[in-house]
């Protein structure tokens, strides 16, 4: 297949954040034939050269569907994810590590030509000391505390084994930053602080001050600027992983100023007691495992997408999440079960 073209696309987990994005980029691409959305619930989208298909890859019994949606693929962007229940590690390994395992069989199966996965910078094992950036190969054994930075690192593995036992299907890791736009924000929203958090709460005039503490340090990309990153490697003939963040690297002071609120600095262990305390009774749904993963998360060195892919964010990270809290404060979302949104304003 010409790496410049791409007929048939097909992407998991296209309802979600990224998925939303990319198959809305996709459609007006004119190297890309057509696309197929995977999703366990068909959404409301309708776009140009899109079909929808509903599928549970955490389901064996989906499994000859899959391969089904799968035969005619000349290209694999897996994307399907679940973020939670976070107090049930079974039901997102089922989903995340499962899951994926059965659409890589099925890629294989089908000897589809390309296939690009989701990684994340929660695959990563914890950064150096005096916290420089990490290029690709930084090793990926993620932090063991959390569901989430754990079955991302499983699938490292996973496709490390994939790639020796595949070497003609071409293999593509993406390990972005964190990723925001306003149409993703009700859905983040549910996922991080919980359901019954109002969103409409984050307003500068209601936080005079923002908690600040050791390890507060993280990148953030626009969501559409991923999608981008993504479209470039279907388009062009590169393997391997790809990490992708946008400046500036955010943190305490950086968070004061957005939200015009004063830094307080605090112990992290208050913090997380804090956070504990919530998840345990359920008001929130980040746990503290993600809570530490994050202080240990290292920052990433984005040369190589820059270089290979010609890839620049359109977006810088303050210009994401800005349009990230509007998208909270507003109750935005998307046509999709996982974004679906509720505007208060």
């Amino acid at each position: 297949m010409n790496p410049s073209a791409v007929p048939r696309v097909v992407v998991t987990g296209a309802t979600g954040n990224v998925g939303t994005s990319l198959v809305r980029l996709l459609s007006s691409e004119p190297r890309v034939g057509s696309v197929l959305g995977l999703a366990r619930r068909r959404p409301g989208l309708e776009l140009p050269g899109v079909e929808w298909a509903e599928v549970d890859i955490s389901l064996e019994r989906d499994e000859p569907r899959l391969a089904r949606y799968l035969a005619d693929a000349d290209a694999v962007v897996h994307l399907a994810w679940r973020f939670g229940p976070t107090h049930d590690p079974v039901a997102t390994w089922r989903t995340n590590v499962l899951g994926a395992v059965r659409v890589f069989d099925a890629v294989a199966a089908a000897r589809v030509p390309v296939l690009v996965h989701a990684s994340s910078v929660g695959a990563y094992s914890p950064g150096p000391e005096g916290g420089a950036p990490v290029s690709e190969a930084w090793p990926t054994h993620g932090w063991p505390g959390a569901a989430y930075t754990r079955e991302k690192a499983y699938l490292e593995r996973v496709l490390d084994t994939f790639e020796r036992d595949h070497p003609l299907i071409r293999v593509v890791r993406m390990r972005p930053a964190f990723l925001f736009k306003e149409e993703s924000a009700s859905g983040q929203r549910r996922i991080f602080a919980g359901r019954f958090f109002p969103g409409s709460l984050i307003r500068p005039d209601l936080l005079p001050m923002l908690p600040e503490f050791e390890g507060l340090r993280f990148q953030v990309l626009h969501t559409e600027d991923a999608a981008d990153a993504y479209r470039r490697v279907l388009l062009r003939d590169v393997r391997g992983p790809f990490n992708l963040a946008a400046e500036p690297v955010i943190d305490g002071a950086t968070l004061g100023e957005l939200l015009n609120a004063r830094p307080v600095r605090v112990p992290a262990g208050a913090v997380r007691g804090a956070l504990s305390a919530a998840w345990r009774l359920r008001l929130a749904s980040a746990s503290p495992g993600l809570f530490d993963a994050l202080r240990h998360m290292p920052l990433l060195a984005t040369e190589r997408a820059r270089r290979e892919l010609e890839w620049e964010p359109s977006r810088s990270s303050l210009d994401a999440l800005e349009e990230f809290l509007r998208g909270v404060r507003t109750g935005a979302g998307d046509d999709t079960g996982p974004l679906v949104g509720h505007r208060i304003g």
